[in-house]
């Protein structure tokens, strides 16, 4: 979905600035949903883009963006590909994976206990 209206300071969406493996360029994108993709544990389902437009000023990155996602509903990134994601607005819910099966384990640090580990 392309949203032409602008955006309410409080309004909650996410900066997604990932490498574009077509032009190979950082490319910084805005949406309102990210979640699970389809595609495996190792995608990220992007959908509900946002394009800042002004009938003042005419930013030709930001109409050639609008008019690539025209017709796209959701893009499935690589994690590997993805190089930032910033969380931006009023109400902060972070991300949430629901089929996320990562596993942190944290090892304790040896210089905790003391001369080195000793």
């Amino acid at each position: 979905m392309v949203s032409g209206k602008t955006r309410k300071n409080d309004e909650q969406y996410y900066v997604v600035t990932y490498r574009d493996p077509v032009e190979d360029k950082i490319v910084s994108l805005k949406a309102r949903r990210i979640g699970d993709s389809s595609l495996g544990l190792a995608f990220v389902c992007i959908s509900e883009f946002i394009f800042e437009t002004s009938p003042l000023l005419v930013n030709p990155d930001e109409e050639a963006m609008k008019k690539k996602f025209a017709d796209i509903h959701s893009l499935h990134l690589s994690i590997y590909s993805i190089v930032s994601i910033a969380e931006v607005g009023g109400s902060h819910q972070g991300l949430k994976f629901t089929k996320d099966k990562s596993n942190l384990v944290v090892l304790p640090n040896p210089s905790d206990k003391g001369e080195g580990g000793r």
